[in-house]
């Protein structure tokens, strides 16, 4: 019974630690890219936008989608009120204060304003060379989401 329970353990530990989604960071990606090029997919979010938070708990939870973001893809999970420095691209981008306690990241705001505003979530996706070939502020759930990967694969 030991042993069994033990096999039981052992086996549920092992599988939630390979169907955990891998976030990079920015600064990561040049480096990353000189090892394998691949499309960069950005989940740009805010810690109270009810949207963002239900796409992770729920789509990036997803198994399949898990599997094929980490395995294609190179995935930033992106708050867009995170106040460090960040330098992606050969150029830095800062935090924003628009009020008390409130603002925005510059680099969130340059991939993720579509037609002059930000909304959230946003995903953005990057190519090889940084740049964006495809922006999308909703709410995506995991079937939808994994229809936009295959077609990002192609």
């Amino acid at each position: 019974m030991k042993k069994l329970f033990l096999l039981i353990f052992f086996f549920g530990i092992t599988s939630s630690v390979f169907c955990q989604l891998k976030s990079h960071s920015f600064e990561e990606i040049d480096s990353l890219q000189r090892i394998q090029n691949r499309k960069i997919i950005v989940f740009i979010h805010t810690d109270w936008c009810q949207y963002c938070q239900r796409m992770k708990t729920t789509t990036f939870k997803n198994k399949e989608i898990i599997e094929s973001l980490n395995s294609d893809f190179y995935f930033i999970d992106f708050n867009a009120e995170e106040k460090r420095d960040i330098t992606f691209n050969n150029q830095l981008f800062q935090y924003k204060p628009s009020g008390n306690n409130v603002g925005v990241h510059e680099l969130a705001l340059q991939l993720g304003t579509i037609n002059s505003q930000i909304v959230y979530p946003v995903l953005c996706v990057l190519n090889e060379e940084n740049q964006i070939i495809l922006q999308y502020s909703n709410y995506l759930n995991a079937k939808d989401f994994k229809f936009l990967l295959e077609k990002l694969k192609q």
